[in-house]
């Protein structure tokens, strides 16, 4: 069996998470690498940042797979009259370590947040839901308990399941209201705060939730709302996205590369 070039390894992942399927402000794909190159060793992270760019090059990796862009931002298209936004100088030189390493860096954003299975599936199967469903436009899931539980064991479970940070788990509501119907969102979910009525749910799991968008939310009938972490719930994608890539790979002909998980924690909150 032969080892599959990056450029092979590209095509098996735009199967599964279609660029075009991204956010209009999205960047995805490949960021820079020489596609003609055997891929080896493939590395996952949420985050491109020095510890797992370094975590990467101690590794020997030559395909780094990340869920948020290093570039995003900066080159977005500036508004009629605006200066283009600078790139980071910090992020030019990881860049330019990864590129030196002859590392691949490939994105995959929104178009694994709408995939299916994606970042929405893999955090519903890491809390243990069942009966998963898509949200309106594919962007989350709904799932229900196994059983009912009262909310503050919800949010113990939650806890024990996700990688979460010194903030923990916050959730609004009564400790002791069942949950039974549960929507997530993985990472930033509070542009999905107004069609939360029309889902019939107990709870609804996301991230980067703000005081007044949470009490208008509220005040406007929103059920149980709960944050978990941007990092703790978009974390669980990784290894999905790995499994599938060995299968794919497998069912394909190739033999299956080194792969490796990053376990460094991007949440950048780190005293409380």
């Amino acid at each position: 069996m032969r080892t599959a070039s990056a450029q092979e390894i590209v095509e098996i992942l735009y199967r599964r998470y279609p660029p075009e399927s991204a956010q209009a402000w999205d960047r995805v794909g490949v960021e820079f690498g020489d596609l003609s190159k055997a891929a080896k060793k493939i590395y996952f992270a949420v985050d491109v940042l020095p510890d797992t760019v370094d975590e990467a090059l101690a590794w020997g990796a030559d395909f780094f797979i990340a869920h948020h862009p290093l570039f995003l931002f900066e080159l977005v298209e500036p508004l009629p009259g605006e200066e283009p936004k600078e790139i980071a100088p910090w992020k030019s030189e990881l860049a330019e370590k990864l590129k030196n390493a002859g590392i691949t860096l490939l994105i995959a954003h929104t178009n694994a947040d709408i995939a299916d299975p994606g970042v929405n599936d893999a955090l519903g199967q890491a809390l243990g839901l069942i009966n998963l469903i898509s949200m309106p436009e594919g962007l989350g899931r709904i799932g229900e308990v196994v059983r009912p539980v009262r909310l503050a064991k919800f949010v113990e479970h939650i806890s024990r399941c996700l990688p979460v940070g010194v903030n923990g788990v916050r959730a609004t509501g009564d400790p002791e209201q069942l949950i039974k119907r549960v929507a997530l969102c993985g990472g930033s979910g509070a542009d999905r705060l107004e069609i939360l009525q029309q889902l019939d749910v107990d709870a609804y799991l996301t991230s980067d939730l703000k005081h007044h968008r949470v009490n208008e939310a509220l005040a406007a009938g929103a059920p149980v709302l709960i944050d978990a972490g941007h990092f703790a719930t978009e974390w669980p994608w990784l290894a999905q996205a790995a499994q599938l890539l060995a299968e794919d790979l497998e069912q394909g002909g190739y033999a299956r590369p080194e792969m490796k998980i990053s376990e460094i924690s991007t949440d950048p909150w780190r005293v409380r």
